[in-house]
């Protein structure tokens, strides 16, 4: 019997060639992860887009071809997660078609499912923002190392199991949606300023790097 309490998106979710239209359609979405029988996953409040070989803020800027990005070039619906100043797991997953490295990384989840688990893997002795409220914390939370880079994160066939995907949640409203500069990047110049990152507007589980935005 297959684990996945709630079917992953499609791979062609992931397929298309507009990675900021995904960051966004992301918000809302349901992330998850299965690993020693224990469910943990939560509502992604958070996300910031990486627009491949023109972004000089994506580790694939000019069509970088490392041992590290190579899973960006891969087709959509894969993940990429790296070590971020070689402490904290980011996880991003990949969009596009192969060899465009797009991708989506995601910033923060409000949790919903087995929060005494992210409580544990934390070390928190309660319930806060200090959760999941942050990429590097947010993979902490959810038991996600760089193992699990380069998974797919929808079900190649009904009956396959994955163990890291996101599915299906409430939808989103245009208005709900507050777009800001992306956190991190001032070496980027110009492209620091894109407004592509996206958040829920007064979601108390966004990321406190940025709260002018939301």
């Amino acid at each position: 019997m297959s684990i996945i309490l709630t079917p992953p998106l499609p791979q062609s979710f992931y397929t298309r060639t507009d990675v900021v239209q995904i960051a966004r359609e992301l918000l809302g979405k349901q992330l998850f992860t299965h690993q020693e029988g224990v469910l943990t996953g939560g509502i992604i409040v958070e996300t910031e887009a990486y627009c491949g070989a023109s972004d000089k803020a994506c580790h694939a800027h000019l069509n970088r071809r490392t041992k590290r990005t190579a899973p960006m070039f891969e087709a959509g619906g894969i993940s990429y997660v790296y070590l971020c100043y070689g402490i904290h797991a980011l996880l991003n997953v990949v969009t596009n078609v192969a060899g465009q490295a797009d991708a989506v990384l995601i910033r923060a989840i409000a949790p919903t499912v087995g929060l005494e688990q992210m409580q544990a893997r934390r070390g928190l002795a309660k319930i806060s923002p200090k959760l999941t409220a942050g990429p590097g914390i947010l993979s902490q939370a959810l038991g996600i190392r760089t193992a699990q880079n380069a998974q797919i994160m929808y079900a190649p066939t009904p009956e396959a199991e994955v163990q890291l995907w996101i599915a299906e949640g409430e939808p989103i409203r245009p208005e709900q949606i507050v777009a800001g500069p992306r956190v991190g990047v001032a070496y980027a110049q110009e492209d620091a300023l894109l407004p592509w990152r996206f958040c829920l507007k007064g979601s108390p589980w966004v990321s406190p790097a940025v709260p002018k935005y939301n």
